[in-house]
């Protein structure tokens, strides 16, 4: 059996919600992020829990959608359809993501914030943008399959090695 790398790279840890909001046609809300980490990057919504209050990851998720574009969730608006841990994700950190599909929609393009900027896009468009590897060949293809469903994935990302992936659980819809 493989050891992963990063399993034993002492690095801080951090746990964050993203959501997936969409508007009336259908199209994903991204943010081209201004900030470390995915700096220029498409990306869902979120950030990271205030675990220093005991932010759940649904409080987390309604907090960051209210926060980054203005839409107020209760979390029957919310489905969690998975996490995903990354380890040394950029070589700087382990990320535990939880992934939300937001039910409620939203009507407009939300004004610009100091996190980035947001446009809509087909979910088509999506792979031809400038988003992280990680997102490409692990975040999109797990919403696609799994949205209806749940997933649990843990990711070896250490950037001197080949990302590799471990499904812990599923639930297919």
């Amino acid at each position: 059996m493989r050891m992963l790398n990063a399993m034993s790279t002492p690095l801080p840890y951090k746990i964050s919600a993203l959501v997936f909001v969409r508007n009336e046609e259908g199209k994903h809300l991204l943010i081209q992020r201004n900030n470390a980490p995915n700096q220029g990057c498409w990306s869902p919504i979120g950030g990271k829990l205030n675990k220093s209050i005991g932010e759940s990851p649904y409080e987390c998720a309604r907090r960051e959608t209210e926060e980054e574009v203005q839409l107020q969730v209760s979390d029957s608006d919310l489905k969690c359809f998975g996490y995903i841990s990354e380890k040394s994700y950029e070589g700087t950190g382990h990320w535990l993501m939880f992934l939300f599909d937001c039910k409620k929609v939203i009507s407009e393009l939300p004004k610009t914030i100091d996190e980035g900027h947001f446009r809509f896009f087909e979910r088509s468009a999506v792979d031809t943008l400038y988003i992280p590897e990680t997102d490409r060949r692990l975040l999109w293809p797990y919403y696609d399959r799994y949205r209806e469903g749940f997933i649990g994935l843990r990711a070896d990302c250490d950037p001197s090695g080949e990302l590799h992936i471990i499904e812990e659980l599923q639930i297919l819809p």
